[in-house]
C-alpha cells in the first residue's frame, strides 16, 4: 500500500467559482482525480465581504448535497486561534490540508478507496456577521482510479444443465473483460456484462456460457491504470460414488448372509450331534 505521507498524485480540473451578490465568493475544482491508496487533496478558497477578519470560524466539508448530505469533516477556529480543532471523534483519514486563516479550507483525504469517490462541498461559517455561512453548491467531484482486480473466478452448473464461468473484477475506470481459452479469444457474443456497482460504478462482472469440462479459461481485465488475468481450470467430474444408502444396504445384506451361514451351520450342526447321540443309544440298547 502507497504511504500517506508522499506528495499525493492528485489532478484537479479547471477551477469553478461559486458567488452571491453579497460578496461572497468560492473557488474549488469541478474534479479531481486521485489514485487508490494515495491521498487526495481536494482544494477550497474562499473571501467573503466583511472588512474585518473574523476571529471565529466553522469549516465543514460533507459528501453529498442537502438532506442526503454526509458530515465528513468540521473544525472551529474561536477566538483568533491559529488552530482549527475537530473533534475527538473526527475520523482521522479527514483534515484540514489549507490555512483556514488565509481563507483556504482545502481538505486532505488520506489513503483514498474506490468507495469516498463522489461529489464533495466546502462550507464555512463566520460566527457574528450578518450573513454568517456560504458553501459551494457546485461541489467537487472525486474521480478515485485503481488498476484491475479480479475478485473471483469461478465455474457453476452440471453436466445436465452445462458449465458456465462466471468472473468478478473491480476497477476504476471500469474495466474491459475478455475470456480467452486455449482456442484464441472468445466471440463476444459469449461473454457480456451482468452487473455494474450503481454508486461507484467500479464494479462489474461477466460470464462465459458453454464451458466444456477439461478446458480452461482466462478472464482478463484492462483499464486505463492496468491489467489482471485469472485462470479457472474445468476438471472432468469424477465418477459416482454409491450413496449412503446403497452402501447401508449391500452392508446390511452381507450381514445379513454372513448370520444367515451361521445359523445353517449352527443347525446343520445340532442335528448331526442329535443323530449321533439317538445312533450311540441305539447301539447300547442292541447290546
Amino acid at each position: 500500500m502507497p504511504s500517506t505521507c508522499c506528495t499525493p498524485p492528485t489532478f484537479t480540473s479547471f477551477i469553478s467559482t461559486a458567488k452571491d451578490e453579497e460578496g461572497w465568493q468560492m473557488k474549488a475544482p469541478s474534479e479531481v482525480r486521485a489514485i487508490e491508496g494515495y491521498p487526495a487533496v481536494l482544494p477550497c478558497s474562499f473571501t467573503h465581504p466583511h472588512h474585518t477578519h473574523p476571529a471565529s470560524m466553522h469549516v465543514s466539508w460533507t459528501l453529498g448535497h442537502g438532506r442526503a448530505a454526509t458530515l465528513l469533516f468540521r473544525c472551529s477556529s474561536l477566538n483568533n486561534s491559529h488552530q482549527c480543532q475537530s473533534k475527538s471523534s473526527q475520523d482521522p483519514r479527514y483534515r484540514l490540508e489549507g490555512n483556514h486563516r488565509n481563507h483556504d479550507i482545502s481538505l486532505r483525504i488520506n489513503s483514498v478507496t474506490l468507495g469516498d469517490s463522489g461529489r464533495y462541498y466546502c462550507h464555512v461559517e463566520l460566527p457574528g456577521h450578518g450573513h454568517t455561512s456560504f458553501e459551494n453548491t457546485l461541489g467537487t467531484r472525486l474521480r478515485v482510479e485503481a488498476p484491475p482486480q479480479i475478485l473471483s473466478l469461478s465455474a457453476k452448473g452440471n453436466e445436465e444443465l452445462g458449465f458456465k464461468a462466471v468472473c468478478h473484477v473491480q476497477g476504476s475506470p471500469l474495466p474491459d473483460l475478455q475470456w480467452i481459452s486455449s482456442n484464441g479469444v472468445l466471440d463476444g457474443d459469449t461473454a457480456f456484462t451482468l452487473s455494474e456497482d450503481s454508486t461507484g460504478q467500479y464494479r462489474t462482472s461477466s460470464q462465459l456460457l458453454e464451458v466444456q469440462p477439461g478446458g480452461h479459461y482466462i478472464c482478463t481485465a484492462s483499464n486505463s491504470m492496468g491489467k489482471d488475468q485469472a485462470t479457472l481450470y474445468l476438471l472432468h467430474p469424477s465418477p459416482e460414488t454409491p450413496s449412503t444408502n446403497t452402501s447401508n444396504s449391500i452392508i446390511l445384506l452381507l450381514l445379513a448372509v454372513a448370520l444367515g451361514t451361521k445359523l445353517i451351520l449352527a443347525l446343520g450342526l445340532g442335528a448331526w450331534a442329535i443323530k449321533r447321540i439317538f445312533n450311540v443309544r441305539a447301539n447300547n440298547t442292541e447290546h
